[in-house]
């Protein structure tokens, strides 16, 4: 059943009809055969960016969507609920974005954010390191500058798109000074000494290629450098901000379609002569998921409305991101359960579900890292 949605204006009601279309009809038909193939859905990228939902909450000027986080994450939603490894895409690629649209030049802009906009060059953000990555001020991969360009020697991990896609937006260090001597580079996916290792073998988002980037004294021009020198870290925080935002979206669109077909098949199923939904057990079990999805929904919507009226939101991120994860998580659990033998399969795709709902409890900063987020935040507004 589609979510119920209290949108701001008929604007946002013909872009989520829009989403629902695209998803129904181009995204879960291919979605199970995909991820059996390992198969990198790099066309659908471009189906996204030509229906204009690559770029939704850019600035117009640069081709974007010019739209609220409020109507870009329900939007995200959509498309995770359908097929999770594009959605989760989509928001990896948004968060991509933010560096350049938020502390890159208007010469930097207007070079390089149209086609990143459009979804003609499909971007990925590397911030952590095999031996940095709750700890993103311990990055070790360098940058040296070296006349107009800076040589990057080192390793990013768990790259969502490595290999695959066209730019990188990379934290480096380009000084030894610890938090404030991280800097920001839009590394083109061609530069001489950049290269990616063989694909993750994941649990679950088989469809989405994960990486390592490996850097051999990698040339990437000055003029690629996002922000001042040192200013990475803020910029690398501010941008995950915004992206927890993101998973937190994809996790309740993933969660609704476990409920939903969880509903779908107790409605179905009989044992004792009657749909298994009659027995109040099922009833109970159906009933908490559903709370769970949508209380997860309205967490993220107070934080993406918080944002879009520039108040903080930080910790309200983190939360957001920790309850709709956990709720995922869940929910897929539950759905399994309720289709018993039959979810353990690959017939269904809850058994798919429930592969896909864990990573989103560990990336974009753990959940773990969210509590202690939240409570700093806390600390901080005199609570603790």
């Amino acid at each position: 059943m589609p979510a119920e949605r209290l949108l701001p204006n008929t604007e946002a009601q013909d872009l989520i009809k829009l989403a629902r279309e695209i998803a129904r009809e181009e995204l879960a038909p291919l979605a199970a055969g995909y991820e059996e193939e390992e198969r990198f859905p790099r066309e659908q990228f471009r189906l996204l960016g030509r229906s204009g939902l690559l770029g939704l909450p850019y600035p117009d000027r640069w081709g974007g969507g010019d739209l609220p986080y409020e109507v870009y994450l329900q939007v995200l939603e959509e498309i995770a609920a359908a097929w999770m490894s594009v959605g989760v895409g989509l928001s990896v690629h948004t968060m991509s974005c933010y560096a350049l649209a938020e502390y890159g030049t208007e010469q930097q802009r207007d070079r390089w954010l149209p086609d990143m906009l459009a979804g003609e060059l499909l971007g990925a953000y590397a911030l952590s390191e095999p031996h940095a990555g709750s700890d993103a001020a311990a990055l070790s991969t360098r940058a040296v500058l070296d006349g107009t360009e800076y040589l990057v020697t080192g390793t990013k991990a768990w790259v969502t798109h490595g290999g695959e896609a066209d730019y990188y937006t990379t934290m480096v260090r380009t000084a030894d000074d610890g938090s404030s001597g991280i800097s920001c580079l839009l590394v083109d996916a061609a530069t001489p000494g950049l290269s990616a290792a063989a694909p993750e073998r994941k649990m679950g988002l088989t469809a989405s290629t994960t990486a390592q980037l490996l850097f051999d004294r990698a040339r990437v021009p000055a003029e690629r450098l996002l922000g001042a020198e040192g200013k990475g870290l803020r910029i690398a925080l501010s941008s995950l901000a915004s992206g927890r935002l993101g998973i937190a979206a994809c996790s309740v669109g993933l969660a609704q379609a476990a409920l939903d077909e969880a509903v779908r098949y107790a409605k179905q199923r009989t044992q004792f002569g009657q749909p298994i939904f009659d027995f109040q057990g099922m009833e109970f079990l159906l009933a908490d998921m559903a709370a769970a999805v949508e209380s997860s929904r309205a967490t993220y919507l107070d934080a993406a409305r918080r944002r879009d009226r520039g108040m903080p939101f930080t910790r309200q991120a983190s939360v957001a991101k920790l309850v709709a994860t956990d709720a995922a998580m869940k929910v897929t659990t539950d759905a399994m359960q309720v289709l018993g033998g039959a979810g353990y399969t690959r017939d269904f795709p809850v058994e798919r579900y429930f592969r896909e709902a864990k990573v989103p409890q560990i990336f974009e900063g753990t959940n773990q890292i969210q509590r202690i987020v939240i409570a700093r935040e806390l600390r901080g507004a005199g609570h603790l």
